[in-house]
Formats: C-alpha cells, sequence, structure tokens
C-alpha cells in the first residue's frame, strides 16, 4: 500500500506540474462585419453599407474591411464626410492595398466615402436632396433626411464597433487650408488623455484644442465628437485643400494613419509623433454677413496681427459690401479661395497659438 501510495503522489505531483505548465490559451481573432461585408481574419473585404430609401432618396457607403490575423483594436477611419475634399478620400483608396492583414493586431474599418450624393455632386459642405451638412447631424436618424440616415448608419456599423475614431478632412473646394487637427476635450478625462496621445502621434505640427462640442450623446452633431461621447478617443484631420488632389496632401494622410497603427501597436514600429507641436488654444471661423463674392487678401498659414485685412467682400459688380478684418492676433488655418460666398458661410478660421 505504501507503494501505491508513493506512486500516486508521484502522478498527482506530476499532472500538477503538466497542469501548469499547459499555456493559456491565446484569444483568438473572429470574423469581423461592418453591415454585410464581413472579413475573417488576415483577411480584407469591401463591399457597400446600404442607406435604404427614407423621406428622400437613399445612398450606399462604400467601406472595407481589414482583419488582422491577430487580435488587437478596432480602428475606424472616415473619409468622404464632405464631398469635395479629396484628397482623404483618396489616400483611403490606396490604404488597404498597403497593409497586409496577415501582420496586422486587429481591425481597421475603412469608410471610403461617408457622403456619397456629395462627393458624385461635387458639392462643398452640403448633401444634395436635403441641403444639410453631414458633419453636424449626428448621432443622425434612421427616419430622417438622406444626411441624418447616413450619420445613423456610420454611428451605428462604424462608431460603435471601433474603439478609436479619425475623421479624415481636408481644405473643401472652396478652401485653402494648412494642414492642422483637432484635439476635442468633450470627453472623459480618460478619453481626451487617449485622444491627445492619438493627435500628437498623427503627427500634425499644428493641433486646434477644441473645448467647445457638446458632451451630449444624442446631439453630438460631428463626426469625432460622436465617437468620444460614446467613450471612444478620436480625433479630426485636416490636410489638403481646394479640392486638389496633390500627392504631397495624399501623403500626410497615409503618413498619419501608419503612425496611429503603431501608436496603437497594430503594425510594428514605433510612430514619428510631432516633436514641437503647436497648440492653437483660442480659433473662431470668420463666416459672410451677406452673398457676394470674397477675395482673399491672405495666404493659410500666414500670421497676423488684429484687425488686419483678411479679404473684401463685394456684391456682383465688383462694389465693396465689408472688409473681412482678423479679429485677434493668430495664424491663418484656412481661407476661403475661390470668389462665391452665401450669407453665413466661413471666409476663413483664424488660430491663436498658445503661449506656453
Amino acid at each position: 500500500m505504501r507503494g501505491m501510495n508513493r506512486l500516486g503522489s508521484v502522478l498527482a505531483m506530476a499532472f500538477a506540474v503538466s497542469f501548469v505548465a499547459t499555456p493559456t490559451a491565446m484569444p483568438q481573432q473572429k470574423n469581423f462585419s461592418v453591415g454585410p461585408v464581413t472579413a475573417a481574419p488576415g483577411a480584407r473585404a469591401s463591399g457597400f453599407l446600404e442607406v435604404p430609401k427614407g423621406v428622400d432618396e437613399g445612398t450606399r457607403i462604400p467601406v472595407t474591411v481589414i482583419n488582422g490575423a491577430k487580435p488587437g483594436p478596432v480602428l475606424g477611419l472616415v473619409a468622404g464626410t464632405h464631398g469635395y475634399e479629396y484628397a482623404p478620400i483618396l489616400a483611403m483608396q490606396q490604404l488597404p492595398a498597403k497593409v497586409d492583414p496577415a501582420g496586422l493586431s486587429g481591425t481597421i474599418i475603412v469608410v471610403h466615402v461617408a457622403n456619397l450624393p456629395a462627393f458624385l455632386g461635387r458639392a462643398i459642405y452640403y448633401t444634395p436632396g436635403d441641403g444639410k451638412n453631414l458633419n453636424r447631424v449626428y448621432p443622425g436618424r434612421a427616419d430622417g433626411s438622406i444626411s441624418e440616415r447616413i450619420a445613423y448608419a456610420i454611428t451605428r456599423e462604424v462608431i460603435q464597433k471601433s474603439d478609436y475614431l479619425v475623421d479624415l478632412h481636408c481644405g473643401d473646394g472652396n478652401e485653402a487650408l494648412r494642414p492642422y487637427a483637432y484635439w476635442m476635450t468633450s470627453g472623459t478625462a480618460a478619453v481626451n488623455e487617449k485622444s491627445r496621445e492619438m493627435v500628437l502621434a498623427f503627427g500634425l505640427d499644428h493641433i486646434v484644442i477644441d473645448t467647445e462640442r457638446s458632451t451630449d450623446p444624442n446631439n453630438s452633431a460631428y463626426t469625432s465628437n460622436t465617437a468620444i461621447t460614446r467613450g471612444k478617443p478620436s480625433i479630426t484631420t485636416e490636410t489638403g485643400l481646394l479640392g486638389r488632389v496633390d500627392e504631397e496632401s495624399v501623403a500626410l494622410v497615409e503618413t498619419g494613419i501608419f503612425n496611429l497603427l503603431r501608436h496603437f501597436k497594430m503594425l510594428e514600429g514605433e510612430p514619428k509623433r510631432v516633436e514641437h507641436p503647436i497648440w492653437i488654444d483660442r480659433n473662431e471661423v470668420l463666416r459672410s454677413p451677406t452673398t457676394g463674392t470674397f477675395h482673399a487678401r491672405v495666404q493659410p498659414g500666414q500670421t497676423v496681427e488684429q484687425g488686419a485685412l483678411l479679404g473684401v467682400l463685394t456684391d456682383f459688380f465688383g462694389q465693396t459690401i465689408q472688409e473681412i478684418r482678423a479679429p485677434f492676433a493668430g495664424e491663418v488655418l484656412y481661407v476661403v479661395g475661390t470668389p462665391p460666398v452665401s450669407h453665413g458661410e466661413p471666409v476663413g478660421m483664424i488660430g491663436r497659438v498658445k503661449k506656453d
């Protein structure tokens, strides 16, 4: 019996050792779906989110899902909120082919063109059909007009499924713009700090500190703010101008995204963070008091003093209606570079550089 007890003890110890030594099962990557578009682990898939007909015509949203072979965070990328902002749209067309899903940890959701009616209609700011600005109607409504239904679909299928979000913009077809990004502070302290790290990792040196967004998730208005008010760190970037498709502007978008993929450890390597950020602690969008013709007198990136002449608004006969002047000293982040301007539309944006 003593021999049997000794044998039992040895077997028990061996079992215990083998149990301890067995490696813990690693989490496995699963299929990932955005609407009807499903990508298996280590693969990519493209297709359309359908926005059904409602009070007006429906549309579709082209998306690509890049599903990494290994688990990791979900990064949502939204381009084409405004139809004439081409640089991010072209960058997002090129991105999927440059990311190998086999070497990716996590998942990337690419919205190639959020607002297809505006893109095909070559429309600035507003969606043809309902005349609304898609980046002012979030989180949208299932029974709303076309812009609201697009926002609803993106909120449900992209923002809610992402861990982090980037809303990719550039100077619209009428805007001459210098590259910059927005850091919104409408979230919790933890979300705000993660968003701050994102904006530094993206790599643009001019960063607008935006403290004026709504904290109400049911009235979030903006794409990025919709993510932030749902606990998801997010930034907005501006890279490109005047509807141009220059390689430099497209490359800024691509470089920023790869920086973020490295920042989140979704790809190997270290991001090239901005080393000397220029924080903009006050900004003002200047709007036209009437409909007419705008003639810019400054360039994007130009430093101006308070009261400096930014542009002249004339009637259709060339008679001066009003001079548009800087409300405070700062830098021209963008200025309208084409003549037509309607009442209430932007003519430029000034940012004040934070002293410290």
